[in-house]
This record gives structure tokens, C-alpha cells and sequence, in this order.
């Protein structure tokens, strides 16, 4: 390794796939469909769906809190909300201060963010921290202050 490189890890389908699967258990346990998005390191959107009931517009909601989370390697609803705003309307709405989107973290790497969207607040944050688990990733503490 030089000071050139970096380590890094990278998400695999099959991770993708695990998040998604273990976030529509979690929803589904609490009765409340929802849009699921999973980003990579670069803040793109590398998976998705949209569960039956889930409102529409959540796609729009949950990718966004996917990428802030991945960029920003925080949970969503801990950037400053007037902040986050401002940003918001910068980035066309690719970054979105609202609770549902957290980063995965593994072995102290961020591999990219989970957001849902289409429940409360609190229900989105629920979901995404079921889908963290189920692939041993780090969950962020629930103490972190609102933005």
C-alpha cells in the first residue's frame, strides 16, 4: 500500500439484495409499505423497489436519503436542517435531511447509505436500521441530535 491508495470496501449484489429483503421484512412487520433504495460509496442508487401500497412519491424520498446518507456518512437526520434545505434545492433534491436514511458502515468503511421512505419519520429509521443489521453493518446510535 502506498499513500497513493486507499482500502475500501464495496457493496455486492448480493448485499444489495439483503438490505432490500431484510428492510421489506421490517416494514412488513410494522404494516407499512415503502420505497427502499440502497447507494453505493458515490451516492449512486444501485438498488431499489417500491412495495405494493408504498406511495409513489417515496421513491423520490427514500433515493434521496440513500445518497445523503452515502455522501454524507451520517444519518440523514442529523445534518442541520436549515442546512440540508439549502442543499436540498442545490442538489435538485439529492440531499434530503429527513430520518430514514442511514450510511453502511462495515469493518469502518462506509460502502454507501440505505433510505425508506413512505412511514413516519421514526418508522423509515426503524426499516433502515433492520436492513443494517441483517448484514452485520454498524447501526448508528439513536442518540444523535436532530439537525
Amino acid at each position: 500500500m502506498s499513500d497513493l491508495t486507499t482500502p475500501s470496501r464495496k457493496l455486492t449484489h448480493n448485499g444489495i439484495r439483503k438490505l432490500i429483503d431484510a428492510a421489506v421484512d421490517a416494514a412488513d412487520e410494522l404494516g407499512v409499505p415503502m420505497g427502499i433504495a440502497v447507494a453505493n460509496d458515490g451516492a449512486r442508487i444501485v438498488g431499489y423497489l417500491l412495495m405494493d401500497g408504498a406511495r409513489i412519491l417515496a421513491q423520490d424520498s427514500a433515493s434521496a436519503k440513500a445518497m445523503t446518507a452515502a455522501s454524507h456518512r451520517m444519518p440523514t437526520h442529523a445534518i442541520d436542517y436549515n442546512i440540508g434545505m439549502g442543499l436540498s434545492v442545490s442538489t435538485q433534491g439529492k440531499v434530503l435531511p429527513l430520518r430514514g436514511g442511514v450510511p453502511i458502515v462495515i469493518d469502518g468503511f462506509c460502502v454507501g447509505g440505505i433510505g425508506c421512505g413512505s412511514g413516519t419519520g421514526e418508522q423509515d429509521l426503524i426499516v433502515a436500521k433492520a436492513a443494517l443489521a441483517a448484514i452485520g453493518a454498524e447501526i448508528p446510535d439513536d442518540d444523535v441530535r436532530e439537525g
